[in-house]
């Protein structure tokens, strides 16, 4: 499932895919990967990119369709 808060985030910061990954340490093609729902982040990389997007988890990785 894509990750389209995510990258709606990051945009909203005016960032690209490149400088979002240099900002938390991974790949562009690992923030890629999490953006088209295809890799799924270890908890601390989740929280470094939510300090960076001012958002919390909540607001970029929770889906509470996936729940029920």
């Amino acid at each position: 499932m894509k990750n389209i808060k995510l990258k709606l985030a990051r945009v909203e910061k005016d960032l690209s895919q490149e400088e979002l990954a240099t900002l938390v340490g991974v790949s562009r093609q690992t923030i890629g990967l999490i953006e088209a729902g295809k890799y799924n982040p270890s908890l601390n990389l989740c929280i470094k990119i939510c300090k960076v997007l001012s958002r919390t988890l909540n607001d970029l990785f929770w889906d509470e369709e996936t729940i029920e």
